[in-house]
């Protein structure tokens, strides 16, 4: 048996999808009351808009998400276009992502439309994903009647055309194919947005919220019980590539994904009071049967399906005796690097998908990207 730690020379990943760059969040500013008529009145504001986690890209672009060697970009409002709608549409958010800085000293802001009346034919209850059901490891038409005796139809605002006028992709079709500063963006906006959807009332008395900070937060409207301050909860996962001394990769299929032939490092939530190395050897057992001694720390992944942060470690096994738990994980196998590019070639075997934090574990592995 090779003395040589296999961990030895790993190294944290140097580049994630999903995850902030070079934005300034210009924190100080999120308590201004004057916050976004000044931002959205600036020449050099953007606005994206986000809808239940989905952000707007150009129309016709959302039907290129399953290609590869394509690009996709956000959908942009000029923000003084922008900022008398927020007026008209209170159901509408603001959220202010921040400022890019440099000569332009770009402004981002991501108007969550997810709660504007009329906008989608569904019921927004409907809309609202399930924490338990949500895995680590993963135009208007004409009118008809009296006319005579109703007042004139407005024309639609911007906001009220945005389901028909853009595409609404997530940030699995989104992040793959956009610039790391688009896909960042999209990833803040997505994942206050799902938060905003979610939580409509106080936890803690059961009164009505509404939007502070710049978005980022929501204030109670009870003021009985102290006007509250709430912020997002987050809701961390460990995931771990687990080698062997021969330095064999660890890959198993979680029964509940609908690509059957995927395969993938081991994942899961961290449990109370529990910290990340302890979930790292735990999730691995209970999955796997495997036991972890050398665990090393990757990097981490913002994942706000809805609201999961991602934390890679790299981790070696003391045992190499594989006893799924039949349950959650359904096969799990040892590769060698020939033996995993075989099984991609045959079809046998296939990766996680492009934003996931657990494809760029493999490639780490693999040595070369998939």
């Amino acid at each position: 048996m090779s003395m040589f730690s296999p961990l030895a020379l790993t190294q944290a990943l140097p580049f994630l999808p999903l995850a902030q760059g070079d934005i300034d969040y210009q924190v100080d500013r999120r308590n201004d009351p004057d916050l976004f008529s000044s931002v959205l009145s600036s020449p050099v504001c953007t606005v994206m808009l986000v809808d239940g986690g989905k952000v707007a890209v150009p129309k016709g672009q959302g039907d290129l998400v399953d290609y590869d060697n394509v690009k996709l970009r956000l959908a942009t409002l000029p923000g003084a276009y922008v900022l008398p709608e927020l007026t008209s549409h209170p159901q509408a958010v603001p959220m202010f992502l921040g400022s890019y800085g440099g000569a332009r000293a770009e402004q981002v802001v991501a108007v969550d439309v997810t709660r504007l009346p009329g906008l989608h034919d569904n019921n927004l209850d409907d809309r609202v994903p399930d924490s338990a059901y949500e895995g680590a490891d993963d135009a208007f038409g004409a009118t008809t009647g009296d006319t005579a005796s109703r007042k004139p139809r407005a024309v639609p605002s911007a906001l009220e055309q945005a389901a028909k006028r853009f595409d609404w992709v997530d940030l699995r079709g989104f992040a793959p194919h956009a610039s790391a500063r688009e896909a960042g963006q999209a990833t803040t906006a997505a994942s206050l947005s799902v938060w905003h959807m979610r939580q409509r009332h106080c936890p803690t008395c059961g009164a009505e919220v509404k939007p502070a900070l710049g978005g980022w937060a929501q204030r109670c409207t009870n003021a009985a019980d102290g006007n509250r301050l709430l912020f997002p909860r987050i809701e961390p996962a460990v995931i771990v590539s687990v080698v062997d001394s021969q330095d064999r990769l660890l890959l198993q299929h979680n029964r509940a994904w609908q690509t059957k032939t995927m395969y993938s490092v081991s994942a899961g939530f961290v449990e109370a009071g529990e910290n990340l190395e302890h979930a790292c050897r735990r999730e691995t057992r209970e999955e796997t049967g495997i036991e972890l001694g050398e665990v090393k720390y990757l990097g981490s992944q913002p994942w706000p399906f809805p609201a999961s942060l991602m934390v890679a470690f790299k981790a070696r096994a003391l045992s190499t005796d594989i006893r799924v738990d039949g349950e959650e994980t359904g096969d799990a196998r040892w590769f060698t690097r020939d033996e995993y590019e075989q099984a991609l070639a045959s079809g046998e075997v296939t990766p996680p998908v492009k934003a996931a934090i657990a494809r760029y574990m493999i490639e780490e592995w693999l040595g070369h990207e998939l």
